[in-house]
Order: structure tokens, then C-alpha cells, then sequence
């Protein structure tokens, strides 16, 4: 499956059959996968149910089963352009996003003495 058209649902559900694929190949049970990875039970029945998990379950559970090195490429800036490289290295020097030009970047605070009037 493809995720770029699924919702989030059917990601998270996708994911969990894929690493219950993967304890099975290692012929463990929720249970010993459970406890090696120091979870419950039921955590690990809820993420291969339906994906339900915590960002540190998951990695967790990816540890366990020897599938850390599949979060390397996760998420990972990849530059189409040279003008994106550029930008992709300007902003790891730089600290805080850009600051918005124009009236957009000043915002209104309303008195509320006056009625709720500027």
C-alpha cells in the first residue's frame, strides 16, 4: 500500500498489520514482544489491532524487532532544485522562521473597556 492518498487510519492501521508481520516472522508472541520491549500487552494488541500507539511505543516496538534503521530516511528534507538546497542550508544556520512582512505580522489587541473596538 501507498500511503499518499490513505488517511491517517488507514496509515496507522497499514503500519500495525506490517509489524505484526514482522513479530510473527521472528515467532514471537504479543506477550514476549511485550516484554522485551518493556510494554504491555494490550499496548502491543492495540497498535497491531488498529496502529493506535504512541510515538514511543512505535519506537519501542521498531527497536525490538531490528526495524529501527527504517526511521533513517523518515521524514528526511529531500531538495528538487538547487534554489531548495540553498534555502534547505540557509535554514540550518538560521534559528527562527522568517518574520512576515506587511500588516499581517502586527496583531490587533482589542480594549475591552470600549466594546470590543480596537
Amino acid at each position: 500500500m501507498t500511503f499518499k492518498l490513505a488517511i491517517a487510519s488507514e496509515v496507522q492501521h497499514t503500519l500495525g498489520q506490517r509489524l505484526r508481520l514482522h513479530r510473527l516472522a521472528q515467532s514471537l508472541s504479543q506477550a514476549e514482544l511485550a516484554g522485551m520491549a518493556g510494554l504491555s500487552t494490550g499496548a502491543i494488541r492495540k497498535l497491531e489491532r488498529d496502529g493506535q500507539t504512541s510515538l514511543e511505543t512505535l519506537i519501542r516496538v521498531a527497536q525490538t524487532l531490528g526495524l529501527v534503521q527504517e526511521f533513517d530516511a523518515l521524514f528526511e528534507y529531500r531538495h528538487t532544485s538547487i534554489a531548495q538546497m540553498e534555502r534547505a542550508e540557509q535554514a540550518k544556520q538560521r534559528q527562527r522562521a522568517p518574520r512576515r512582512s506587511g500588516a499581517s505580522r502586527h496583531r490587533t489587541h482589542f480594549n475591552r473597556d470600549s466594546g470590543g473596538e480596537p
